[in-house]
């Protein structure tokens, strides 16, 4: 039995007459008259009575329209949505802590206005984590700051942002412009490795033959903001999470002799993965990046 068959079956009961069903579907009266006696023999019995100048159901026959009916019906339903499928479909940006906090809400927002139907799962993780999801197909795109990743990618930086060396007032090195060697041996609040922040900083020691041996590593910047407030030591961390608390001088600058560090903020596709026009959209609106 295919969908044609209850189609069929379905014009038949409505017009009672083969002719009738055959001129509305735009087949012929033959087709119609095979069509029914092969579901007859599926059925094992007579869907339709062969009345003088009409046909009428059978019993049987009106129990197997009841069954066909729904079908058709979302049959029907979908085929009138099927060429909106990627007006629905939903999104999945996996994207770091920095910027999901501080760059991602208003651009989801943005689009959003746009596109209202389709829904956006952001998943906020470490840029490792973010790599290595897109590289599973599990996301369209990740937001992740730093070096862009190697493999079957495209980047885009879109934004960047100043790494800030920041301590307490009463920390004893405020008026002292470290060298890179002074600093190593600082009392470090550092974020975790693997963490853009982290992996910058690391870089540009480990081109000057130096190595951060952190007193103190989180996941969380606040904790790294806290201790570092209360005098426990030097952490390295964006404008945008600092920037509040040196306006208040409760964190002053700090200068290090060759030590100045900025992150990019990378948007990174798969190159293989197909781009529908809401992701094109979501992407334009992130990089400033037209993809057409």
């Amino acid at each position: 039995m295919t969908l044609r068959h209850f189609e069929i079956l379905r014009a038949v009961a409505e017009t009672g007459n083969f002719t009738r069903a055959a001129e509305k579907l735009f087949i012929t009266q033959s087709a119609v008259s095979h069509a029914i006696r092969e579901l007859e023999i599926k059925a094992g019995t007579a869907l339709f009575d062969r009345l003088s100048k009409s046909v009428q159901l059978t019993k049987s026959g009106g129990l197997l329209l009841e069954e066909i009916l729904p079908i058709l019906s979302s049959c029907e339903a979908l085929d009138a949505r099927i060429g909106c499928l990627e007006q629905r479909a939903p999104l999945h940006i996996v994207s770091s802590i920095t910027i999901a906090a501080f760059w991602l809400p208003e651009i989801v927002k943005s689009f959003q206005g746009d596109w209202p139907d389709i829904p956006i799962k952001v998943e906020v993780v470490s840029a490792a984590n973010a790599i290595e999801i897109l590289r599973k197909g599990k996301a369209d795109i990740a937001l992740i700051e730093g070096a862009s990743p190697q493999g079957p990618y495209i980047c885009t930086a879109f934004a960047s942002y100043p790494l800030h060396i920041v301590c307490a007032p009463d920390y004893p090195v405020v008026h002292k412009e470290l060298t890179l060697q002074q600093f190593c041996s600082e009392k470090l609040l550092l974020r975790e490795k693997g963490s853009a922040i982290r992996d910058t900083l690391d870089s540009v020691l480990y081109l000057s033959g130096f190595t951060a041996q952190p007193v103190w590593t989180s996941v969380n910047s606040l904790a790294l903001i806290e201790a570092a407030k209360a005098g426990l030591g030097i952490t390295i961390l964006p404008d945008v999470l600092v920037g509040e608390s040196l306006s208040q001088g409760k964190l002053i600058p700090l200068s290090v002799q060759g030590l100045v560090l900025e992150n990019e903020i990378i948007a990174v596709r798969h190159r293989d993965k197909y781009l529908t026009t809401p992701l094109k959209s979501l992407f334009m609106r992130i990089t400033g990046s037209n993809l057409d």
